[in-house]
């Protein structure tokens, strides 16, 4: 499982807030903060689309498609193990 994201939400927030208001370039900014331009991108693009600002998935969003879909695996994986199970053993299983 994934650990928390090394850059804490307040801290982009704010890093996106400076993009917009300093007049700096996103590499010039990104190498004050210590992270990458990339990066400085994404939480910009995100931002907009959690505001509602840009079409795309919000963060929520995102979020529950990573529940789901890992809900999924784990089913799809139960599911896989209990077509393996004979039928011969889960009646005298519930027989006895």
């Amino acid at each position: 499982m994934p650990s928390s994201p090394p850059y804490p939400l307040e801290f982009r927030r704010e890093a996106v807030r400076l993009l917009r208001t300093s007049g700096r370039s996103v590499p010039q900014l990104a190498n004050e903060l210590g992270c990458s331009p990339q990066s400085l991108r994404n939480w910009a693009r995100q931002l907009d689309v959690d505001e509602g600002k840009a079409a795309g998935l919000s963060s929520d969003e995102r979020e529950e498609l990573r529940r789901l879909r890992r809900e999924l695996r784990t089913v799809t994986e139960e599911r896989e193990i209990l077509k393996k199970v004979p039928l011969a053993a889960v009646a005298a299983a519930c027989a006895g």
